[in-house]
C-alpha cells in the first residue's frame, strides 16, 4: 500500500485524494469570501476543478473502467456526474459573486462535488489501489500531472471521457489558456 512521504503523495490515489481535499478548502473559501476575493477564490476553484476532472477522464477514468469488476457502469456513473457539475459550474461563470443566486448554486455544487469525490475515493480510487502495483500506480499519478499541465482550465460540459477529451481538450485548452492570459489569471 502506498503512503505519503514528507515530499507529497506518492501515487495517484493520494495525489486525486489530496487534490479533493483542496477543492473542498476552495469550495469553503469562496463561500467564506466576499468581493474581489471571491471572485479570485473561484477562479482557482474553477481552474483546479477543470484541470483535475479532465486528468482523470484521460488518464485515472479508463484504467478504472478496464482494471475493475463492474468498472464501465462505475466510470459511468462518474462521468454523469462530472458532466452535471461542469453544466453547473459553467452556469457559475457569468454571474455575480456575490449575488444570493451564486451562494446557493455553489452550495448545490460543493455538496454534488464533495459526494462524487466520496464514491471516487471509496469506489474507484481503493479499487485501483488494490489491483494495480505501487509502480503501477505511481507512473499513473506522473500522466495525471502531465494531463493537468495541458488540460483546459475552465469547465466544458460534454466534453467527458477520453475520447471527447483527446479531440475537443487541446484546443479547449489553448482557448482557456488564452482567455486567462487576457483576463490575468495565472
Amino acid at each position: 500500500m502506498a503512503h505519503k512521504t514528507l515530499h507529497g503523495p506518492i501515487d495517484v490515489v493520494d495525489f486525486l485524494t489530496e487534490q479533493h481535499h483542496r477543492i473542498k478548502a476552495l469550495f469553503d473559501e469562496t463561500l467564506r469570501a466576499a468581493g474581489g476575493e471571491r471572485d479570485e477564490s473561484f477562479v482557482r476553484l474553477r481552474r483546479l476543478l477543470a484541470v483535475h476532472e479532465t486528468a482523470e477522464e484521460e488518464i485515472v477514468h479508463p484504467r478504472a473502467a478496464h482494471e475493475l469488476e463492474d468498472g464501465r457502469s462505475m466510470i459511468q456513473a462518474r462521468l454523469a456526474e462530472e458532466k452535471q457539475a461542469k453544466t453547473k459550474l459553467s452556469e457559475l461563470e457569468g454571474v455575480d459573486v456575490d449575488s444570493e443566486f451564486f451562494t446557493e448554486k455553489l452550495r448545490e455544487l460543493r455538496d454534488e462535488v464533495v459526494d462524487h469525490a466520496e464514491h471516487e475515493e471509496r469506489e474507484e480510487f481503493a479499487g485501483l489501489r488494490s489491483e494495480l502495483s505501487d509502480s503501477e500506480l505511481k507512473l499513473l499519478e506522473r500522466a495525471v500531472k502531465l494531463a493537468e499541465t495541458i488540460a483546459p482550465t475552465r469547465p466544458h460540459p460534454g466534453v467527458e471521457g477520453a475520447l471527447a477529451n483527446a479531440f475537443v481538450g487541446p484546443f479547449a485548452s489553448m482557448m482557456d489558456r488564452a482567455r486567462d492570459a487576457i483576463l490575468g489569471y495565472d
